[in-house]
């Protein structure tokens, strides 16, 4: 009998040692992705191995991802740039690419945060999950700002290959990463992906469904906004609030919209903040820049891009080099 769980105390020990390096083989094939999770891999990737060190980093959601080309800011101000957005995500996960950002790189000198109307209200579900994959085995940080939502359980978390189990796609995606034959080619540069979409339905659905929309602000999300400003005022890295175009009937669908801009407006006051609000800007009413009511297509983001390095001039908020 003692001979039996001996066997077997030392079969559990090789899987568990097995496991791990099993686990960094999936992990690492998996982030070589260029369109598996939306893409984010390759930021993560930049993140964690130090390669962003610009001067200038754009922080925000989707809006922030689509709406702001880095090139065209490095272009006019002579200063490395590179988008963070992230798809989906409010400011909590916003945050946590902003941490890791100070852990691994150089931090920047400019903040251009791009706030909308969903920023600091609270999600239930870690959407697109599974860009969290390959980095989140024993990482703290990304424990503390997505175990919240309903997503990943704690085993997950601790244990190598727990999360990989019944995830068919994430590993078909890591074996078709080990061949060259499969690997597809980057959709993303310096973070931003400039869309080539005409408009769709999304708008006309969403009225069909409700009178209108009304964001909730989270007082846990606003009190970790206020906190990063103040860390950004301790490190004097300038952060500029910015409020990209919108596509005007997407506006009047929001209920409650006067109530998040004047809560940015209390924020740009007791920070000192400049605060670029583009709510009225013609583009606003030109829905061939736009493929949804909060997104702008390429055209629409570059020609937005000009008018915001345009802006940042003109007030001299960024100097060029």
């Amino acid at each position: 009998m003692k001979q039996f769980l001996k066997k077997i105390v030392l079969f559990i020990l090789f899987t568990f040692l097995l496991a791990y390096p099993l686990d960094i083989i999936i992990s690492n094939q998996l982030k070589k992705s260029n369109s598996y999770a939306r893409g984010e891999y390759s930021v993560w990737n930049d993140l964690f191995e130090g390669k962003i060190d610009s001067e200038i980093v754009i922080y925000g959601s989707s809006r922030a991802w689509v709406h702001i080309n880095p090139e065209l800011l490095e272009n006019s101000f002579g200063r490395s740039s590179y988008n963070l957005g992230i798809d989906g995500h409010n400011f909590r996960l916003q945050y946590l690419r902003h941490k890791t950002l100070l852990k691994y790189n150089i931090p920047p000198k400019y903040i251009i945060l791009s706030f909308d109307i969903w920023s600091l209200q609270k999600s239930v579900e870690l959407y697109n999950s599974d860009q969290f994959l390959p980095y989140m085995l024993n990482n703290k940080d990304i424990i503390d700002y997505t175990s919240s939502y309903i997503g990943f359980s704690s085993l997950e978390y601790d244990l190598p290959l727990i999360r990989y189990f019944g995830n068919r796609n994430a590993a078909i995606q890591s074996i078709k990463n080990s061949t060259f034959f499969f690997q597809s080619k980057p959709k993303r540069k310096k973070g931003f992906q400039g869309m080539e979409r005409s408009w769709s339905s999304d708008l006309s659905n969403a009225k069909t469904k409700m009178d209108f929309y009304e964001a909730k602000l989270d007082l846990a999300y606003v009190e970790l906004f206020d906190k990063f400003l103040d860390e950004c005022k301790q490190k004097e890295i300038k952060v500029i609030l910015v409020y990209t175009p919108e596509y005007i009937e997407g506006q009047i669908f929001v209920k409650n919209r006067k109530e998040v801009f004047e809560l940015y407006q209390e924020f740009s006051e007791k920070y000192k903040l400049t605060f670029l609000d583009y709510s009225n800007d013609k583009i606003c009413k030109q829905k061939e820049y736009f493929y949804n009511s909060s997104h702008l297509n390429k055209k629409g983001a570059d020609i937005f891009t000009k008018k915001l390095i345009n802006d940042l001039k003109l007030r001299e908020i960024i100097l060029t080099k």
